[in-house]
């Protein structure tokens, strides 16, 4: 029952980043960028913390669970928050072009 606890914990953790009500088109590039590489590194961190239950044992559909968890949620933040930064980039590209 603890694996079963510490995987839920793992999905708690990932379904509550709050990237929702971050706004993103209201950032800097430069907070973009510590934003993206802060999503990254969370999603890193939790595949290692994956891995780890994996080599415990912990069931296999289990871990192909939290898995699809991990991908979906923390990808489709990078997703977004990588459209807003290479949107901002270009206008910021263009800006420097047309002066």
């Amino acid at each position: 029952m603890e694996e079963v606890k510490e995987i839920q914990e793992l999905i708690d953790k990932i379904s509550t980043r709050d990237y929702k009500s971050k706004k993103y088109q209201e950032m800097k590039i430069e907070e973009l960028s510590a934003e993206l590489r802060d999503a990254m590194k969370f999603q890193q961190e939790s595949f290692q913390r994956i891995e780890e239950l994996k080599k415990r044992g912990i069931q296999e559909e289990l871990i192909k669970y939290v898995k699809v968890i991990c991908s979906n949620t923390v990808e489709r933040e990078i997703i977004k928050i990588q459209n807003v930064y290479l949107e901002k980039i270009e206008n910021e590209y263009l800006k420097s072009k047309r002066k």
